[in-house]
């Protein structure tokens, strides 16, 4: 595995075009006590300025928790295709309506009682620090060189990963 590292809007792009291709994350809050806090969040977008978005209800363990302490780490996995994100970031909770109207799709009508329901928030998510790892190819190249290395002993080159530092 190779490294590297992006910075600035390399590091947004990489950070855009992950978490909006994989779309579901682990959201952990309580970082700094045991046991974390974490749930599955389904990312709405990503912002121009690299910020991360998600609704998320007024009244639940992760709101009480970022009102706490806001640090918290969202988890980005893929393994069909062998993609991971993992940030750590800084949350805010956001309770003006236009946001949350861009955000609403019909889908989240499972979680909340409409668009007009009070317990509606949006959670924006600036990441602080952030790493990545990808192939180089897809999934089936990565495998048989991962094979062709346990076989031979030698060290395949199958995918880089990095520091996204923004």
């Amino acid at each position: 595995m190779s490294t590297h590292n992006l910075t600035e809007e390399e590091a947004r792009k990489k950070i855009t075009a992950l978490a909006e291709d994989i779309d579901f994350c682990m959201l952990a809050t309580n970082l700094g006590n045991k046991p974390l806090d974490v749930v599955p969040m389904s990312t709405k977008r990503v912002d121009e300025k690299g910020n991360i978005w998600f609704l998320s209800g007024a009244d639940s363990d992760h709101n009480v928790n970022i009102k706490h302490d806001s640090f918290v780490q969202l988890i980005y996995s893929k393994p069909g295709s062998m993609e991971f994100l993992s940030i750590y970031a800084d949350a805010a909770i956001i309770t003006d309506r236009k946001p949350i109207e861009e955000l609403y799709e019909k889908t989240d009508d499972t979680y909340f009682d409409g668009i007009d329901d009070p317990n509606i928030t949006a959670l924006s998510i600036t990441p602080l620090e952030a790493r990545y790892w990808e192939p180089k190819n897809n999934k089936f190249i990565t495998l048989l060189k991962m094979a062709k290395g346990a076989i031979t002993g030698e060290k395949a080159d199958v995918g880089q990963s990095g520091k996204l530092l923004v």
